[in-house]
């Protein structure tokens, strides 16, 4: 039987972390917005990572599946990309002109990326999706966008909900939303809005929160593909999540059809703080037309991480190894969750997974059964997708399914 985690620590830290910030931890990192439920069973503040693993400021340490939400993707610390930073950084970082670092980051993309004419560096996921949807709008002289229910592009206004706080009408009336999956919706909404759409934005499968993930149906990418074609309307693939973990060529690639723009994130550098929006030729100069950019979007270091995590994860063959990784950490849960009489949907791609017990429409049991395997050592989270790095091991997975194991046990002894 593994410890049971209290925190201490944690709690005390998030006490005095209210006082100053709002929140105490904001986001998708906090116990608010992060559906950290019951607060006391999750940790709040990190201590050190390495590999697979993260330590809490309590000392407990857990097998990590959330990897950063995504960042994460060859092991935390990897010594490889740690001192092609560490090198960089005895050179330079942010400085008053860029290294040609940039200029070796953005040929190894266009190199890597099989929908890559060129790259386009930034900061984070949000700044590479509102980048995309304004070159789109620059280049097509076009308002509106269309999304796929159960999205998740990024926190600028355009993204979010008319009644989200702080959100007005004018900063989503452009937005069309339709079904994943719904080609004929696709084709209905081009018909009522002829020469009118300026891109369709998606993830390349539906990996949103609070819902079982799902892939493309046969053929839905080719048809999206050739409705913007013969529409003239840009095709946005939010890489942000995905990228990397389906195809080192990007997700597009995997699933056989090429974007127009595709916008990479998390798994770029390794955790080194770095996006990239990269695009077909025909809109280089549109892209260069932009006012767009940002104090540190040139900084040398994230972009030495980023060419020797994209240089290492194509000599692993990395997303074979996430896949394998993810298939029997996939095959063994729902074995463990048959056996204790419980009916675990882990839906995605295994690289990247939702996790949901089925059993009560509420989600309730499954919150219990998250929370009691983060208190033993398993940081999953309850309603966000999950994700694989190439630094977990079988001796990981095993410990994971013992975990789950137990969690199934207490759950089950309180029902």
């Amino acid at each position: 039987m593994h410890e049971v985690y209290t925190y201490p620590n944690s709690q005390s830290q998030f006490l005095r972390a209210t006082k100053v910030i709002p929140s105490g931890v904001y986001g998708h990192l906090g116990p608010a917005e992060g559906c950290f439920i019951p607060v006391e069973a999750f940790p709040l503040f990190g201590d050190h990572a390495k590999g697979s693993y993260v330590w809490d400021i309590d000392g407990h340490r857990f097998i990590d599946y959330m990897c950063a939400y995504g960042p994460n993707i060859l092991g935390y610390n990897d010594p490889d990309v740690d001192e092609a930073a560490r090198k960089q950084r005895e050179k330079g970082d942010c400085m008053t002109s860029p290294s040609t670092v940039m200029i070796d980051f953005a040929e190894l993309l266009v190199d890597t990326v099989a929908s890559a004419d060129w790259a386009f560096f930034a900061k984070n996921g949000n700044d590479v999706t509102s980048m995309a949807v304004m070159a789109a709008r620059a280049y097509t002289h076009r308002k509106k966008i269309v999304f796929f229910k159960g999205y998740y592009h990024g926190v600028s206004p355009w993204t979010q909900k008319i009644d989200y706080p702080g959100i007005i009408e004018e900063d989503v009336i452009n937005n069309i939303y339709i079904p994943w999956n719904d080609t004929q919706a696709l084709e209905r909404v081009f018909a009522e809005n002829r020469g009118e759409i300026a891109a369709v934005i998606g993830q390349p499968y539906m990996h949103g929160n609070f819902m079982d993930n799902q892939l493309p149906v046969n053929g839905f990418w080719q048809k999206v593909r050739k409705l913007c074609t013969d529409n003239s309307t840009l095709l946005i693939v939010d890489d942000v999540r995905a990228g990397f973990r389906l195809d080192i060529k990007g997700s597009d690639h995997y699933f056989g059809f090429e974007a127009d723009l595709i916008c990479f994130c998390k798994a770029l550098a390794n955790g080194y703080n770095v996006s990239a929006l990269c695009g077909k030729d025909f809109l280089k100069n549109t892209i260069s037309s932009l006012s767009y950019t940002g104090s540190y979007w040139l900084s040398a270091v994230p972009f030495a991480a980023g060419i020797a995590c994209i240089e290492k994860m194509k000599k692993l063959n990395c997303p074979q190894i996430l896949l394998d990784k993810g298939t029997k950490l996939r095959t063994e849960l729902m074995k463990a969750a048959v056996e204790a009489g419980f009916d675990l949907r882990v839906t995605g791609m295994p690289s990247l997974f939702y996790l949901r017990l089925a059993d009560d429409d509420s989600l309730m049991l499954h919150q219990k059964w998250i929370a009691e395997c983060v208190r033993r050592g398993v940081f999953f989270t309850s309603h966000h997708n999950h994700f694989i790095n190439a630094s977990l091991t079988d001796a990981d997975i095993a410990e994971t399914v013992e975990i789950a194991k137990e969690a199934f046990d207490e759950v089950r002894s309180k029902m």
